[in-house]
């Protein structure tokens, strides 16, 4: 079971130190309020990822199968909830406009967010959710590898602390991928039409614009593209043990990282931001 995130303010500055000796110094250009901008946009990527993503998975706390399912669900949505407040934290401080983690999470509206498409998607059933969670974690444990290397001592200290839960996180849902898919006939069929509705919201992981041109010349982040062959490698193997089919299908469904969204997105953030958008600035 995943240990619970730190679910206070993160501390930035403490994980660039616990970094700084393996991370060479950081040499982008903040000032520049177009490097500025690309950096806040990588940041809110990545944080607005793991922010839907583990609200997701919240929505199913009360309504998983077996008890030990719904306590692992939302121990993996704390984690990621946990990472978020890394991400926009240090998104907040770069924008400079004195917006917090929180504010960035509730007090956007959906054209601001720029999370990919696969993690807005409806839990569905069961099988479903493990799915999404498995073609997301195995996507998200390479790019917190590369980040680890970020010239950015704080990009990398975040992803060396994230790291060590994503391992457990594609661990966990690649085990349960191949015991679904190589159990049952129900669950085998519920698998394989988890598979053939997601495949074509995972090649948006790999799409590349001039924010990530502008990551990967920096040395910040990796070009997308780059992560493909290691993911590629991990879903194919773990895909043939389950013994699961990949879609034929070239399509790929995009625009989640431009902030063009499924209505999905729209109703998940209605219910998620409503208390802050009912009461703002009330505190506990």
């Amino acid at each position: 079971m995943p240990s619970l995130p730190d679910m206070t303010t993160p501390n930035v500055v403490a994980l660039a130190a616990a970094a700084a000796e393996a991370t060479p110094p950081r040499v982008y250009n903040e000032a520049c309020p177009e490097k500025r901008a690309a950096l806040f946009e990588f940041l809110t990527r990545m944080g607005d990822n793991t922010l839907v993503l583990g609200h997701r998975l919240s929505e199913w706390c009360g309504h998983a199968p077996v008890l030990e399912e719904d306590i692992a669900l939302a121990n993996l949505a704390l984690d990621l909830i946990g990472q978020t407040q890394f991400w926009l934290g240090l998104a907040g401080e770069v924008e400079g406009l004195g917006r917090s983690a929180d504010d960035l999470a509730f007090l956007r509206d959906v054209w601001d967010f720029r999370n990919v498409l696969l993690v807005e998607r409806p839990n569905g059933d069961f099988g479903h959710t493990i799915m999404r969670q498995f073609l997301f974690d195995a996507w998200h444990i390479e790019a917190l590898r590369a980040l680890t290397h970020s010239s950015d001592a704080r990009i990398a200290g975040i992803a060396s602390k994230a790291i060590k839960e994503a391992s457990y996180h594609v661990e966990r849902s690649a085990d349960l991928v191949i015991r679904l898919g190589g159990g049952t006939e129900e669950s085998h069929r519920r698998m394989q039409q988890a598979l053939d509705e997601l495949w074509t919201y995972t090649g948006e992981l790999f799409l590349s614009d001039s924010t990530d041109v502008a990551m990967a010349e920096a040395g910040i982040a990796p070009d997308p593209e780059s992560l493909k062959a290691a993911w590629d490698a991990t879903v194919r193997s773990v895909l043939a043990e389950a013994t699961l089919a990949i879609p034929a299908t070239a399509y790929v469904h995009k625009g989640g990282r431009r902030g063009v969204h499924t209505e999905h997105l729209g109703r998940m953030l209605a219910e998620m931001q409503f208390l802050q958008r009912a009461y703002p600035g009330a505190r506990w």
